[in-house]
């Protein structure tokens, strides 16, 4: 499809839901930097990351929900195309909120797709997912042929929602204007792999503040299985050629655009497994240990599921972010151990997506952010040392201060047979709980000079473990 580079957008107004997010923020920001008259970021979030930089370069942040038509109503009025990302549930503990999983991802997307059609907008291009034909049976070099995997049969309420939604979008194409009914509404779905690049903050913080203390020692699947990524800067582009598919009014072509109705898969076109290409390098790079030891899928499904119901008992709290999430799901068990990778052709021979970044120069710009990252935020122990440290604390103060109680005697007795006397334990305490404050104090003061941003993040670490936090700062700073 030969356009100009700013066919369909330069003078045109966007609406990007979910645009405060990594992607919606890079989409927002390209479009205007390709001439757009105006470009509207729609967020249930106030504020993000990238919200400052967004509203420096002049797009317009709107703060609205999807899941309510009146603010899609205000948030739409007067644009030419909306490029649908808003979506819940894709990774940690959101999967397993169902029915808000389907609110926003079917609910949400219906009220987007009846806007669109009572006011009148042109073209509709929706973020979809590999899940909607994917669900944990191997798949090599699939295209776009593929049938949607059935509905009952997904694990997660992501998967199943965003297929339905899916479809409820490639349905509504051609679909006429309440309005005006010479005016139709054309759609597309852009199906992207894996997302990664410089500030990706779904999949890559969660994975490396796992490595980072220790956790994420065992990789699933063995090193056959591969998977697709995508660079942020080739999905922008995707989904740009994508809004331009849908143009009715190119010479030629008038009133039958290539895209309309049609779904696409999206990736670098480079299939890698994700632990020795993505995962291995980027541990390296930030010295944490690499995953060495393999577990089978089908053992990491039983795991997996041990994780599902244990958080699953915190199912009220799940939105409190003192509530950790999973260690590991079904869905990203599949993920990441099943071989499941797609062809881009359809969207290389109908919409011109090559892509404009390689992964070896994707995976380097990724690995230098988390890099400069890294030197910014406080370098956190090994998972043992904060079990060792405040486990060790709180049973000596247990059993020096407090009355033994049946399921602990035992720890009462290994404690009187190693200190004597129950005044030698309380005077371990005392002595163990002024060396972790004064230890805390001395890192503070030190912290104030030399990384003040931290400051009480280093004071608080080193409160609560006090040598292992020091040894760290000492380390990094002398």
């Amino acid at each position: 499809m030969a356009v100009r580079e700013n066919e369909g957008i330069k003078g045109n107004r966007f609406v990007v839901t979910g645009g405060l997010g990594f992607v919606g923020s890079a989409l927002c920001l390209e479009l205007l930097k390709r001439g757009a008259a105006e470009v509207r970021s729609v967020d249930t979030r106030g504020y993000s990351p990238w919200y400052q930089h967004l509203q420096k370069n002049g797009v317009r942040c709107i703060r609205g929900d999807v899941t309510q038509k009146k603010d899609m109503e205000k948030a739409l009025q007067g644009v030419n195309c909306v490029f649908h990302l808003a979506s819940y549930g894709m990774s940690s503990k959101e999967m397993l909120q169902t029915g808000l999983v389907e609110e926003v991802n079917l609910n949400g997307t219906c009220n987007v797709l009846d806007v669109c059609h009572e006011i009148g907008i042109r073209r509709f291009v929706y973020v979809s997912t590999y899940n909607v034909v994917f669900g944990g049976k191997e798949i090599i070099n699939g295209n776009e042929s593929l049938p949607y995997y059935p509905t009952d049969d997904h694990i997660d309420p992501y998967g199943r929602s965003m297929s339905t939604a899916e479809q409820l979008v490639l349905k509504s194409n051609g679909r006429p204007s309440e309005k005006e009914s010479d005016v139709h509404l054309h759609t597309c779905a852009i199906r992207p792999a894996a997302i990664y690049g410089p500030g990706e903050e779904r999949y890559f913080a969660r994975i490396l503040s796992l490595g980072q203390i220790g956790l994420l020692f065992v990789r699933v699947g063995d090193a056959s299985v591969k998977t697709d990524w995508i660079y942020v800067d080739n999905l922008v582009q995707a989904l740009i050629l994508a809004s331009v598919g849908l143009l009715d009014d190119i010479s030629g072509r008038e009133g039958n655009p290539i895209a309309a109705g049609q779904a696409y898969f999206i990736s670098d076109g480079s299939p890698v497994n994700t632990f020795d290409s993505i995962i291995g390098p980027l541990f390296k790079s930030l010295d944490y240990n690499v995953p060495k030891l393999t577990i089978h899928v089908r053992h990491a499904l039983l795991l997996s599921q041990i994780f599902w119901f244990i958080s699953m008992l915190f199912y009220p709290l799940l939105n409190q972010p003192w509530v950790p999430g999973p260690l590991l799901l079904p869905a990203e068990v599949y993920k990441i151990g099943v071989t499941h990778y797609f062809s881009h052709l359809k969207a290389t021979e109908e919409l011109g997506y090559v892509p404009m970044v390689s992964p070896h120069e994707g995976l380097n710009r990724t690995i230098s952010y988390w890099k400069d990252r890294k030197q910014k935020e406080i370098n956190r122990p090994n998972i043992l040392f904060w079990i060792f440290c405040i486990g060790g604390m709180l049973a000596l103060f247990y059993t020096a201060f407090l009355t033994p109680c049946g399921p602990l005697r035992w720890l009462n007795s290994l404690s009187l047979f190693l200190f004597r006397s129950v005044s030698n334990l309380r005077l371990v305490f005392y002595i163990a709980a002024a060396l972790h404050i004064s230890e805390a104090i001395y890192i503070w003061l030190l912290a104030r000079r030399m990384d003040p941003a931290n400051a009480p993040g280093w004071f608080l670490q080193t409160f609560l473990l006090g040598y292992p936090s020091t040894k760290l700062f000492l380390q990094r700073f002398h």
